[in-house]
This record gives structure tokens, C-alpha cells and sequence, in this order.
């Protein structure tokens, strides 16, 4: 079976979660530029997950809108199609939507998750999307695995 289906608009997505709350889940929700997967997300998105009454929703930053987040000229080195994809394989992952805007207030304001994830490395600043969710949860920052980093260190080994 492909994973593509977990791939969905947002109107898709605010008709799922309808449903899936009838059944009792909770809709948790992160969002991020996920380019270049590695085992740093896939450490943050299985924590996300929690357990199984947790539907785990990915807001994917869309091209265009990881160029507006300062990660540099050359970002995002994997197309959105493909990135959504690799996020769609991962077993943590139930449904992932993109998002075009440079945060994900007005996705989340929309979807109205029940929870918001970040990584601990955002508590204390202002987290969009907080005022539109009952809880925030901060999951352990895992120091030293970014995509940033990894960009460096390919460009040092050039």
C-alpha cells in the first residue's frame, strides 16, 4: 500500500478530524520543514505520537515557504512532494497537510488541533498556533541532529 493517502488538503484534512474525534482520538499537531529526514525527526515525530489514541498531523512547510524562513538560497534541498512523502512513510505519522504561509497560525487556527508539538527548544517563545489549542507540549530538543548541521557538514567535506 502506497502512503499518499495520508497526504491530504486541508479540507480533507478538518473532515477527518471530525471523524476521528467522534472515535475518541485526540488530534496532535507539529509542523516543520522536515528537509533532509533525520533520525533527530524521526526521535521527535515517534515522542509526538505518544500512543495510539493520538492521531499524530504533520504541517509541511511548502517550498516556497521554507524560502522565507532564513535556512538559506539553496533550501529546501528536497521538493515538498517528495519530503511529504518520506513524512507519510514513517509509521508515527498519520496525516500530513502543507502549508504555503511562513507559520502555521492560520492552518491551526482552521484545524483546531487538540494539542500543539514543538521541540523544547521553543519554550519560552512565542509558539503559533498556541491560542488556537488546549495544550502546548515541548518535547526534548535532541542537540547536534539538525538538517542545518548536516548541510554543514557536507559543505565541509567538499
Amino acid at each position: 500500500m502506497t502512503t499518499t493517502h495520508k497526504i491530504v488538503s486541508k479540507e480533507a484534512l478538518k473532515t477527518k478530524i471530525a471523524a476521528l474525534r467522534r472515535k475518541g482520538k485526540v488530534i496532535a499537531f507539529t509542523n516543520g520543514c522536515f528537509d533532509i529526514l533525520h533520525a533527530g525527526h524521526v526521535s521527535y515525530l515517534e515522542m509526538a505520537k505518544k500512543d495510539a489514541k493520538r492521531v499524530l498531523i504533520i504541517g509541511l512547510n511548502s517550498d516556497a515557504s521554507v524560502r522565507t524562513l532564513e535556512k538559506g538560497a539553496e533550501r529546501p534541498i528536497i521538493p515538498q512532494k517528495e519530503r511529504a512523502k518520506l513524512l507519510a512513510a514513517l509509521e508515527c505519522v498519520d496525516l500530513v497537510v502543507i502549508f504555503s504561509e511562513s507559520t502555521p497560525q492560520k492552518l491551526i487556527e482552521y484545524l483546531r488541533p487538540d494539542i500543539l508539538i514543538k521541540g523544547a527548544d521553543w519554550r519560552g517563545k512565542a509558539v503559533a498556533g498556541a491560542d488556537a489549542v488546549k495544550k502546548v507540549e515541548f518535547l526534548k530538543y535532541i542537540k547536534g541532529l539538525s538538517t542545518t548541521e548536516i548541510v554543514r557538514k557536507i559543505k565541509r567535506a567538499r
